[in-house]
């Protein structure tokens, strides 16, 4: 049964092409939960197979993303700060916790995007409070990017691998192999946010 599901989203991400990626991945950056290794490792496995072209493939990924991030970016914006001002004292946020908020994506709203991006659950929520604390749109836009930009070549990689090594691509494996990826990310995540740290007090500012 697994194998069937797995060659259905195999061919079916073959049969939507890239606009299907883009969707599928605006769709994972937005308002459903739809897990990109569900996504990106079919593309890299039609890659691998010569059906699909992978830097096109992890350029569709990119291009979702950044239009699923946008879309609940303007959804704080218009709908979820004006609400949480009015609202928000019911559940225990304050208009000065918001503009805690505010002033700390003012400062740090770069290198919070793109590790965002890089983190399981994260990835989905750090849009919100990005366009609750207004960053700049360009800014926003470019480290979505980025951080999109790295994980989608994660995945279509695995995908890619599992392909060339005719490896089973199952839902489990890829899971394995994804997560593996991240705790390889998180030392190097830490560095650079460590030295993130180090600059931001050498400039003077808290970090």
């Amino acid at each position: 049964m697994i194998h069937s599901v797995v060659q259905w989203l195999i061919e079916t991400v073959s049969a939507l092409g890239y606009p299907g990626i883009v969707l599928l991945m605006f769709i994972e950056s937005s308002f459903l939960p739809l897990p990109s290794e569900l996504v990106m490792p079919p593309a890299g496995y039609l890659a691998a197979q010569g059906r699909m072209d992978a830097a096109a493939a992890i350029l569709a990924g990119v291009v979702g993303s950044v239009l699923g991030a946008l879309f609940n970016y303007g959804f704080a914006v218009f709908v979820g700060e004006p609400v949480l001002r009015r609202y928000g004292k019911y559940v225990l946020l304050r208009p000065h916790h918001l503009d805690r908020a505010e002033a700390y994506f003012a400062r740090h709203g770069e290198i919070s995007t793109f590790v965002g991006r890089l983190l399981p659950v994260v990835r989905h929520l750090i849009s919100i409070p990005a366009g609750m604390a207004r960053m700049r749109l360009g800014r926003f836009v470019a480290f979505t990017a980025i951080g999109a930009a790295v994980w989608c070549t994660v995945l279509v990689y695995i995908g890619w691998f599992l392909g060339r090594n005719e490896a089973a691509l199952v839902e489990g494996v890829v899971r394995a192999y994804s997560t593996r990826a991240v705790l390889y990310m998180l030392p190097a995540l830490f560095v650079l946010i460590v030295g993130y740290a180090v600059w931001q007090r050498k400039r003077g500012r808290p970090a």
